[in-house]
């Protein structure tokens, strides 16, 4: 049946950057926007598809009439790995290879029968290829930075940063002879921040580095979009804030749309979810079962390998602890390496520590049995600690986690560095 005489809603085109930890945010602001009256059309890639589709079952992305799934390849060789794909390759490649599929789909949505046509997009503020596509169809392009308002500054300064020659490092000594501690006090809006405290991509020693150029490239872009919306809040981060309202004045925050979730009564969407691993919600029993404020929940998100030396070692960490927690090891935590405990540590533990491949961590964060929070400070995590009022123990790996840790520890004071 086609849409002939019904009134057509908005129809928002919603496309994240294909990884986990901003898929998360898109899926979120995609049913706050469906619940205000918007058609909603969300975008993967076909290798992230085939992923939901083996993680959660054939019917996973069969949504809704009014809330329904699209892929587009990301221009990467096929392959079935279930793990996140190469940061850098997919940053290179969406932005080389996505603009045609892209503008392909917006025509066949266009002159789909079972929907509206496209009236708005909602592209992830790293995916600006959308811009392009979007003044061809003459549509708005709302960009969502799935980042801090401190990581998105840090992120506007890539060129100044560059210019100065303070980044790409001239070489690997520059690590350890002082040069991270170098005072940057040119960014509007962030005080007393060194060369250490910022995203991870400035201490390249790399002249041609893909997400120097990339990042740079992006925030260029940036400036041509409707408008900016980032997931953060005022009374948490007011100063870059107000510093970044006067570079891009149709820039939004949007708080943390889990709470935002919370306040609406469309629960048949509860249903619709899009994780890359398959949830082991059993842990949530066991949490049943363990005393209120008993248990350190440990998880270092979506993208993050580690060392095999470093598991052990935390796992020798919690084992000594003698603390009950409940820790998620992906299939693809160890990088080459199966994600394997010494087996006297997995004896020692399994009468006070459960392991699992992936959870629904929103609902393990809001259980009351959690006292804390060991995590990688990816800010979908640093968010959801904040709306649940979780205090964190931080280890950062890369990129905006090392300034997300930072402002937790020292301006924030809801966490502790973890030094390993």
């Amino acid at each position: 049946m086609g849409l002939q005489g019904v009134t057509k809603k908005p129809h928002a085109l919603l496309i994240p950057f294909p990884s986990q930890g901003h898929i998360n945010p898109f899926l979120k602001l995609a049913k706050l926007l469906h619940n205000k009256g918007f058609h909603i059309t969300f975008v993967n890639t076909e290798f992230n598809h085939r992923r939901l589709v083996k993680s959660r079952g054939p019917n996973a992305l069969n949504g809704f009439p009014d809330f329904h799934f699209e892929a587009i390849p990301d221009g990467l060789p096929p392959t079935n790995t279930d793990s996140t794909q190469s940061i850098p390759a997919l940053c290179d490649s969406t932005r080389n290879n996505s603009f045609i599929p892209f503008c392909h789909l917006i025509s066949k949505l266009n002159h789909s029968h079972d929907a509206p046509p496209v009236t708005c997009i909602f592209s992830d503020g790293v995916m600006s290829f959308t811009i392009k596509a979007s003044q061809q169809f003459g549509l708005p392009n709302i960009l969502f930075w799935t980042h801090s308002a401190g990581s998105f500054m840090s992120f506007k300064e890539c060129k100044n940063l560059m210019q100065r020659g303070l980044t790409p490092l001239k070489d690997a000594s520059y690590l350890i002879n002082g040069h991270l501690d170098t005072v940057i006090d040119s960014i509007p809006g962030m005080k007393d921040i060194t060369l250490r405290d910022l995203p991870g991509i400035y201490r390249t020693t790399d002249p041609n580095d893909i997400l120097l150029d990339f990042v740079a490239e992006q925030i260029e872009a940036t400036s041509k979009a409707s408008a900016v919306i980032l997931p953060t809040f005022d009374a948490l981060e007011h100063d870059v804030l107000e510093a970044l309202s006067t570079m891009f004045p149709k820039l939004y925050t949007i708080g943390p749309l889990e709470l935002l979730l919370d306040q609406t009564s469309e629960s048949k969407l509860d249903s619709i979810r899009c994780n890359l691993w398959k949830e082991e919600s059993e842990c949530l029993k066991w949490l049943d079962s363990q005393q209120p404020n008993s248990v350190l929940y440990v998880n270092f998100g979506s993208v993050i390998v580690m060392t095999h030396h470093q598991l052990v070692e935390l796992a020798r960490g919690l084992s000594n602890s003698k603390k009950k927690f409940l820790w998620v090891i992906r299939p693809d935590l160890v990088e080459g390496e199966a994600s394997i405990l010494p087996p006297e540590t997995v004896e020692e533990t399994k009468d006070r520590g459960l392991l699992v491949g992936w959870c629904p961590q929103e609902q393990v964060l809001k259980h009351p049995a959690v006292a804390g929070f060991l995590t990688h400070c990816g800010w979908n995590s640093t968010l959801e600690s904040i709306a649940n009022g979780v205090p964190l123990i931080c280890w950062p790996f890369f990129n905006d986690q090392i300034l997300n840790c930072r402002n937790i520890c020292r301006e924030w004071a809801f966490g502790i560095f973890y030094t390993f």
